[in-house]
C-alpha cells in the first residue's frame, strides 16, 4: 500500500500563488506517476498535471488551462511531489488531491490511479 498526504492549501486573492505538497510513504517503489487532480463542487474529479518519477523520466503534463501558471516537480529524497500554482483565479478553487499509478507515461484519467491522498481546499478569492 502507498499513503499519500497533501498540504499547503489555502485560501488566496486571485493572483497569488500557493505550492502544494504531496509526501508519499509506504510500497513507493510500486509507483510510475504522480499526479494532481481538482474537484470544485458539483463538478467531476479533473486532471490538473502529472510528473514521472524516480527512473521512469521527468516528463511533465498538464490541463490546457493550467499549462503556463502552473508546475509540478517532484524530490526523489523525500519522496515528495510538489504543485506549484501561480496566477490563481477564482476558477481554480477545488478540492486538490494527490494521486499516484503505476503506469507511465503519465496517464490523465482518475481510473488509472491506484492511489489518492485525502485532499487540500484551495480557495481563490476574487
Amino acid at each position: 500500500q502507498v499513503q499519500l498526504v497533501e498540504s499547503g492549501g489555502g485560501l488566496v486573492q486571485a493572483g497569488g500563488s500557493l505550492r502544494l505538497s504531496c509526501d508519499a510513504s509506504g510500497r513507493t517503489l510500486s509507483l510510475r506517476t504522480m499526479g494532481w487532480f481538482r474537484q470544485a463542487p458539483g463538478k467531476e474529479r479533473e486532471f490538473v498535471a502529472a510528473i514521472g518519477i524516480t527512473g521512469y523520466g521527468r516528463n511533465t503534463y498538464y490541463t490546457d488551462s493550467v499549462k503556463g501558471r502552473f508546475l509540478i516537480s517532484r524530490d526523489n529524497a523525500k519522496n515528495t511531489v510538489y504543485l506549484q500554482m501561480n496566477s490563481l483565479n477564482p476558477e481554480d478553487t477545488a478540492v486538490y488531491y494527490c494521486a499516484g499509478s503505476s503506469e507511465y507515461p503519465p496517464p490523465a484519467g482518475t481510473g488509472k490511479y491506484n492511489y489518492w491522498g485525502q485532499g487540500t481546499q484551495v480557495t481563490v478569492s476574487s
